[in-house]
């Protein structure tokens, strides 16, 4: 199988290299190269709609998976044609090339798509109404994909962090060391993700469909690990095990904070919990342990420190 895999270089994309690797022949694209040395490596800018239906042409994948995204949630508000044309516009072009070739395609989504009042794990059929100009690109490429009528799986999910690029573990790690007193939103909740756990189940998806008894089953599924915690829950747990693995000497001064004493230029869900029964139903992929990811990705850390 050939594979077409977008926005290599992220968090997301330096996990899936691997495990595509084992399922088929990967070509790997982004603007920069990724961690993670890659056979088949092409530098593209894809939002350039011409260079990337060359690219398709003449590579002919059978799978494009779809890690590339705009995700500068606030900087998204000032800037919302970059973040349509990475977000909404990418995946709807990809959506109906994979429609007219016959192709898959696996694409990811997020939980900033719904407004954050409801009081149960959001559901895939719940009706969304994002809250800021981000979580409106993603749904708008969400739509696109549907409406391309194409084979396809779009995995939303939520607050992903790996032991590399940018997100919430390193920069808590960072700021721990600087010794000050940390504030850290309280009344936002969601369930923190391993991007290899997404990785995972990406791939799992990709065998089911190998397989034909699976190979119809498409549409939106949620996934995301097995804890639904606030932000200063998630600092806890990330200090707890990074002071057990000797990155540092003590927990740092943490306070609660509300999300009041942190104006943003982007509105956030203050609930953004998934639930994940659908994707276990369909692929029997279930939620991986929150604790053992984290500590995971804290090991990690330290064995290139």
């Amino acid at each position: 199988m050939n594979i077409l895999l977008t926005g290599a270089a992220g968090q997301l994309g330096s996990e899936l290299i691997p495990l595509l690797s084992r399922l088929g022949n990967v070509t790997a694209t982004d603007r920069s190269k990724p961690v993670l040395l890659v056979e088949n490596w092409v530098g593209l800018d894809i939002s350039d709609a011409g260079k990337l239906e060359i690219l398709l042409n003449r590579l002919q994948p059978e799978l494009i998976i779809n890690a590339a995204a705009y995700t500068a949630v606030d900087h998204a508000e000032a800037n919302p044609d970059t973040a349509f044309a990475v977000n909404a516009t990418l995946p709807g072009s990809l959506a109906r090339w994979v429609k007219r070739n016959d192709a898959h395609l696996i694409h990811y989504s997020t939980d900033y798509i719904f407004d954050g009042s409801s009081a149960r794990p959001y559901r895939e059929m719940d009706v969304p109404n994002p809250q800021n100009v981000y979580g409106d690109s993603k749904l708008a490429g969400e739509r696109a994909i549907e409406a391309s009528g194409c084979k396809h799986a779009i995995l939303r999910t939520s607050w992903v962090y790996s032991s590399h690029g940018k997100n919430f573990v390193l920069s808590m790690l960072e700021l721990a060391r600087k010794g000050l007193l940390l504030k850290v939103v309280d009344d936002q909740r969601g369930c923190p993700t391993w991007a290899r756990n997404l990785a995972l189940a990406s791939s799992t998806v990709v065998e089911n469909w190998q397989n034909p008894a699976g190979e119809n089953a498409n549409g939106v599924f949620h996934y995301c690990d097995n804890q639904t915690l606030s932000w200063y829950d998630f600092a806890r747990m990330i200090f707890k095990f990074a002071v057990k693995a000797g990155l540092l000497d003590k927990v740092p001064d943490l306070m609660p904070v509300p999300s009041s004493q942190f104006p943003q230029p982007a509105t956030r869900p203050k609930w953004s919990v998934l639930d994940t029964s659908r994707i276990d139903e369909v692929f029997k992929i279930q939620p991986a342990s929150c604790d053992q990811s984290v500590q995971a990705v804290i090991s990690e850390i330290g064995a290139r420190e």
